[in-house]
């Protein structure tokens, strides 16, 4: 064993969360890999399992942001495919953990897949025809089958199903998946922000413009948020709207989206959608979402005069 193998051999385990994804050709791995980036991990298809345990080093050198990896391994390699187990083998001795991750599905479902799509098995011309191709692949990955952390049978998955899946076994604990919120305040009378999901106008409630103290003041300072936050009726809404987004959002995230843009309104966007984004921003904090604040309009009003 050379110096720099021992080395790796003795090495310390990383804080890295590692997936490694593979099975039968036309069973979702496109779909499985487009659905861990949006989960928030450094994706690589077809990588040569040779090169696994490099990567792995690369994006663990001190400093790097990388800590959810994952990566496509199938026949697509051909024959690198077949040092996979070993190379596996080599990543879990130096210290580094991983789950695999085996897509399958039955042949008629994968036959009716290639003809659907008109691809190429990639082992279609060494075995003679996609029924073989998928017979020999399937006894090629018997080993790798019989050692994976998690088999997903596809046949009778759509895509968006396999997404759902692959969302509930590996969205961490305490997170509630890949979905990312921006709430936004701005001022109907400067436009509607053009990538809203959800508008809400809060232009019902009393406005701190015509209060002389307040006037030049925004939502994000104590005395507007006392006056805005208040008002029975701003509790009233409050209430109503948090229920709302309750429902909403496990929604939005069972149907796979990754980013939620919600806007709330007022008139110059600078008192109570101010103070009631970043209320929102706090709720949908608290549910585990991902949640960043913007105030596009906040200032606009008081410049102007």
């Amino acid at each position: 064993m050379s110096a720099e193998e021992l080395a790796e051999e003795t090495a310390s385990p990383l804080d890295q969360d590692i997936v490694v994804i593979t099975g039968m050709s036309g069973a979702g791995r496109s779909e499985a890999i487009h659905t861990f980036e949006d989960l928030g991990y450094f994706c690589i298809d077809n990588l040569p399992p040779a090169l696994m345990r490099q990567l792995v080093k690369l994006t663990s050198v001190p400093g790097s942001r990388v800590r959810r990896l994952a990566v496509v391994c199938d026949v697509r390699g051909l024959t690198f495919f077949d040092k996979l187990l070993a190379e596996l083998d080599k990543l879990q001795r130096t210290g580094h953990p991983f789950r695999l991750l085996f897509l399958e599905a039955d042949d008629l479902t994968l036959v009716n897949r290639f003809k659907e799509t008109r691809r190429r098995h990639p082992l279609a011309e060494q075995a003679g025809g996609l029924a073989e191709a998928i017979a020999t692949e399937r006894e090629s990955l018997r080993p790798v089958r019989e050692r994976a952390d998690t088999i997903i049978d596809t046949s009778d998955l759509a895509p968006q199903q396999l997404r759902a899946t692959i969302r509930e076994r590996f969205t961490p604990e305490g997170r509630q998946g890949p979905l990312v919120v921006t709430v936004s305040s701005f001022g109907f009378k400067y436009g509607l922000p053009i990538d809203a999901d959800i508008v809400m106008d809060v232009r019902f409630l009393p406005n701190p413009y015509y209060e002389p103290e307040l006037r030049d003041r925004t939502g994000e300072e104590e005395p507007v948020r006392e006056f805005v936050l208040g008002r029975e009726e701003t509790q009233q809404f409050l209430a109503v709207w948090f229920e709302l987004l309750s429902v909403l959002m496990p929604g939005y995230s069972a149907e796979g989206k990754t980013h939620l843009a919600i806007v709330m309104g007022c008139t110059g966007g600078m008192h109570r959608s101010v103070v009631l984004a970043d209320e929102t921003a706090g709720y949908l904090r608290d549910q585990g979402y991902q949640v960043s604040v913007a105030h596009r309009d906040m200032g606009k009003d008081r410049v102007r005069r």
